[in-house]
């Protein structure tokens, strides 16, 4: 299970990455058969990335239908063990974006609430995403691509205005602690 061993191998940098080490350590315990997949409904992991531009001083982001908000590129696993390529699967399909390079391995954890919502004609109950980070970085040359049924814009946003942005609060810290990394890789 490459995600146990990723996830096992992780060195915390604080309390909060340290408690949601814990936390899916002891879903992935509670639910081996089906942590990967959207039947595990409590919780099931997913992977995320920030993406940088090669100066890093603008990150690529998604207008996010559901949390109406710019966001970080991301999705579920569906059974995929290797969350870096589900990170950058996920990060292709949303944003069109086809060259994308990783900077770091599994970068940061974060256990994340998921509220209830509508999807595709069907009510999704609330749930948590395990999920692991990932530091990406791609051109802006690249030509950018709207995922219509999950996205309704795809933009390069310079990370000084981020906060201008983002309209879920709660998401903020974790976004900076992403930036924080991508700035000292720099």
């Amino acid at each position: 299970m490459y995600y146990f061993d990723e996830i096992k191998g992780f060195q915390p940098t604080c309390p909060q990455e340290e408690g949601d080490k814990r936390i899916m350590m002891e879903y992935i315990s509670q639910y081996p058969d089906t942590i990967l997949t959207r039947t595990c409904t409590l919780g099931h992991l997913t992977g995320s990335s920030m993406i940088f531009n090669p100066k890093r001083d603008k990150v690529l982001m998604i207008y996010h239908k559901i949390y109406r908000s710019w966001s970080w590129t991301g999705g579920h696993a569906d059974g995929e063990e290797d969350l870096l390529q589900v990170a950058m699967r996920e990060a292709r399909e949303e944003t069109g974006v086809e060259y994308l390079r990783p900077l770091t391995g599994l970068f940061a954890l974060d256990v994340l609430p998921v509220w209830g919502h509508w999807k595709r004609g069907s009510y999704v109950s609330a749930h948590m995403h395990l999920n692991l980070t990932y530091l990406l970085e791609a051109s802006e040359k690249e030509s950018l691509r709207i995922k219509e049924d999950e996205n309704s814009g795809v933009a390069w946003i310079p990370i000084e205005d981020l906060k201008d942005y983002v309209t879920e609060p709660d998401m903020l810290p974790v976004y900076e602690k992403m930036i924080r990394g991508g700035l000292a890789l720099s």
